[in-house]
């Protein structure tokens, strides 16, 4: 029997991304093989394929930074998880296909209920959203926030969950995805057109309370708008890229701005942050766990409801690349892996 995945031959644009079929592999005493329904198309997949990724692997490789899918398989040392249940996992590349092998500590339960494409989005990016606001900012009700890239997979879900704690929520995108920042609870700022130093100068001459940073590039302004005892949350360096293609200038340029930790020196009761959901899985795998249970828990209950930009065959990953290039997309791309 064979099976479908997508692989990066080598570093590039959205055309090294090629649809190969080969024999669907066994898992072995200690492994899962998991039916995959979803998986993200994340910024961190394009990072990877355009070889600026840190820890990625060798090319070729296959993307795919999350999944939701069936058991289809268990090996013999298997004790927990039976064929037939739904799981999830992080799995930071490997998403990309039809099937996948995983060992049985990376996955967790899925509950009843739940539709593929909107389970997978909280695996990835309400995931970090939660450990942002919760375990990083430690954020309290009705706090003030700004959120770059507020459009984004991580930036609408961090305007559901901070709507629900009622927060103040300011949120930077281009002209055309303001609407959707409104409509999610967020005061919109034009990027492109508007200063949002001046913005919040304005209307909180004291600073706000947290800034989620997600571009590399906008560290230092954004600092500046903290009040005392602020928090500035870096997770992300989109300004790598160019149109979504590797800039050497801009890589080089966003590793030199993490000097902006150097700030931590100052007395002044401000504090940059790193968060990596990564790192956060493997220091803190049960917070991992009772965070995603949590989100499963606001999703079953209609709390939040993720943003899905679109749902495209795996056949269609180039496309989907192509369309976070371009920056075309308000949410999350969803492949569905079996169509």
């Amino acid at each position: 029997m064979n099976y479908k995945r997508i692989i990066a031959t080598r570093r590039g644009g959205p055309e090294v991304l090629q649809l190969i079929e080969e024999e669907l592999p066994k898992p072995d005493s200690k492994q899962v093989r998991v039916k995959v329904l979803a998986t993200g198309v994340s910024f961190a997949d394009v990072l990877m394929r355009e070889g600026v990724y840190m820890g990625m692997p060798a090319f070729p490789f296959t993307p795919g930074y999350d999944i939701i899918g069936v058991v289809d398989l268990v090996g013999t040392e298997i004790t927990n998880i039976k064929s037939g249940n739904t799981v999830a996992a992080l799995t930071k590349t490997g998403g990309y296909a039809q099937y996948i092998l995983l060992t049985e500590d990376e996955l967790v339960t899925v509950p009843d209920g739940i539709d593929p494409a909107e389970g997978v989005s909280l695996i990835l990016n309400y995931i970090t959203a939660y450990q942002m606001l919760f375990r990083t900012a430690k954020i309290k009700e009705g706090e003030k926030i700004l959120i770059h890239g507020a459009a984004g997979g991580v930036g609408t879900a961090l305007l559901q969950l901070g709507k629900l704690k009622n927060l103040k929520m300011y949120g930077t995108a281009s002209s055309g995805k303001l609407q959707l920042v409104k409509e999610l609870g967020g005061i919109p700022i034009d990027y492109k057109k508007e200063n949002f130093e001046n913005i919040l100068a304005q209307k909180h001459h004291t600073g706000i309370d947290v800034v989620f940073e997600s571009t590399g590039e906008l560290a230092q302004r954004s600092y500046k708008v903290l009040n005392a005892g602020g928090r500035l949350i870096l997770f992300g360096i989109s300004s790598m890229l160019n149109n979504g293609r590797r800039n050497i200038t801009k890589v080089l340029a966003t590793y030199f701005r993490f000097s902006i930790f150097l700030y931590n020196l100052i007395p002044d009761k401000k504090k940059v942050l790193l968060y990596q959901i990564t790192g956060d899985k493997k220091q803190h795998p049960q917070w991992f766990r009772e965070d995603v249970a949590a989100l499963f828990e606001l999703l079953l209950s209609k709390k939040i409801k993720p943003i899905i930009s679109h749902r495209l065959p795996l056949s269609k990953a180039a496309y989907a690349h192509e369309l976070l290039n371009t920056s075309a997309v308000g949410g999350k791309i969803v492949l569905m892996c079996q169509e």
